[in-house]
């Protein structure tokens, strides 16, 4: 029944995700857009490339999906409103996100065309590059929970959010979840105006559609860790648990969007040099300065 409930709540989450990317891209604020879009794209034609690997053709959006609903499984709502409270839920997470990569080379390589396999080739260098900004927030937020657990680490923050314990880890996460999740300005793998769609050019129809709600699941998934992890996550006052959580879910998810609106395309040679030379110290220098306040102030 959990499941269920949390799955129902997910897909609540992609419809109201897809209202709000249409509102911020289009300006247009409709609430039946997703729903035509949908029926739109299920009704094309899923047309096959001429020499397609076909096993990772048709595998790579599956993946996609699969990996953005395993992470989602250790998301708390409320303390009781979760699929797996598992004692390494911390960990869980950032070892299914990983297959999110295995899902975008399988995207690129796939297809056997050139934009497609060159996006997926990005997104190695793009993950190889910031992999460690998600790992090392995480860190950090187990020390001060003591815990991988990831309602812990939520009780953790009952007196004070991560968010003001730990600044820096959370920039560095907000940022690192909005490549993983290949949003703007990070949409390197895609690139309308370079690679004419990139990773999901050869795809079409019921593939292309499989593949999106991947990547809005996605979405929903790392802007839920990020209100688990840094935004005290069911917590707050007169509303029941998991309408906080739904509502940090969604503004963490519209300050995603509305950066990508606002920030020029990052090239992906500047990208990597930021994240090895900045990203990385700044990442260490804030377990540092959280293992630091936990000596200081229990």
């Amino acid at each position: 029944m959990t499941t269920l409930l949390v799955l129902l709540l997910l897909a609540i989450g992609v419809y109201l995700l897809a209202v709000l990317e249409n509102w911020i891209a289009n300006g247009r604020f409709q609430l039946t857009a997703p729903a035509y879009s949908a029926i739109a794209l299920l009704g094309r034609e899923s047309v096959i490339p001429r020499k397609p690997d076909l096993l990772f053709f048709e595998v790579g959006p599956v993946l996609l999906l699969i990996a953005a609903l395993l992470a989602a499984a250790v998301i708390p709502l409320s303390p009781d409103l979760i699929i797996a409270d598992l004692a390494t839920g911390a960990l869980f997470l950032n070892a299914a996100l990983a297959y999110i990569l295995v899902a975008l080379i399988m995207a690129g390589w796939g297809p056997n065309g050139a934009y497609a396999m060159i996006g997926g080739w990005r997104f190695l260098g793009q993950l190889v590059a910031y992999a460690m900004l998600i790992v090392m927030p995480i860190t950090a937020v187990a020390m001060r929970a003591e815990s991988l657990v990831t309602t812990d680490i939520v009780f953790s923050q009952a007196g004070l959010w991560n968010i003001v314990y730990q600044p820096l880890g959370f920039a560095l996460f907000f940022i690192a979840a909005m490549g993983l999740a290949f949003l703007p300005p990070f949409d390197l793998p895609t690139a309308k105006g370079e690679l004419a769609g990139g990773v999901e050019a050869e795809y079409s129809g019921v593939r292309l559609a499989i593949f999106r709600l991947g990547r809005m699941v996605l979405i929903i998934t790392l802007a839920g860790a990020t209100a688990t992890f840094y935004l005290g996550g069911w917590q707050g006052p007169l509303l029941p648990d998991w309408i906080w959580s739904a509502i940090k879910i969604m503004l963490v998810t519209a300050a995603m969007l509305m950066v990508g609106k606002y920030v020029p395309r990052i090239r992906e040679t500047h990208l990597l040099a930021w994240c090895w030379k900045f990203g990385i110290p700044l990442a260490l220098l804030n377990i540092f300065i959280v293992g630091i306040l936990i000596v200081v102030i229990p």
